[in-house]
């Protein structure tokens, strides 16, 4: 595992380079997948790009890498100045408020679509609050629908 977090570091590090930051990447791990955190710069915006999109395309540049360099763990997860904890945050604030609809309607919500990681979040915080859920979609149309627990699926 180490070997493949110290290569993914240095990858990321020298990416980073090319638009002329030079910086530390902190990396560790969490499980089976690699954590490398970017502190925050004046590149943050241009980093992180729209919606997360930038900063989703150097974690996929990373984990192909180490995929094609046959490196045993190959999934990581990149944040850049802390930019995927504040949205998860957020996004679970959100959702409270949604869980909270779902247990007093009795009805099931189909929630907008999202990306993997955001539809991860609603997953385990709805487990949290005693819901059911599921994805369906395809691509970007990808969604989650909160379910209330029904009594057969309690026992």
């Amino acid at each position: 595992m180490e070997e493949s977090i110290q290569f993914a570091k240095k990858y990321l590090e020298d990416m980073l380079s090319f638009f002329g930051l030079n910086t530390d990447v902190y990396a560790t791990h969490d499980g089976d997948v690699i954590q490398l955190n970017v502190p925050s710069t004046a590149m943050n915006g241009f980093l992180i790009g729209s919606h997360g999109d930038t900063m989703r395309s150097l974690q996929f540049l990373t984990s192909s890498a180490l995929k094609n360099n046959e490196f045993e763990h190959w999934r990581v997860n990149v944040d850049i100045a802390g930019y995927k904890q504040q949205r998860a945050e957020r996004l679970a604030d959100k959702a409270k408020a949604w869980v909270e609809k779902v247990k007093s309607s009795g009805e099931p919500m189909n929630l907008q679509p999202m990306n993997a990681a955001d539809r991860r979040v609603i997953h385990q915080l709805a487990d949290e609050f005693g819901l059911t859920t599921e994805s369906v979609g395809e691509g970007r149309d990808r969604h989650v629908i909160l379910k209330p627990v029904t009594d057969s699926q309690e026992s």
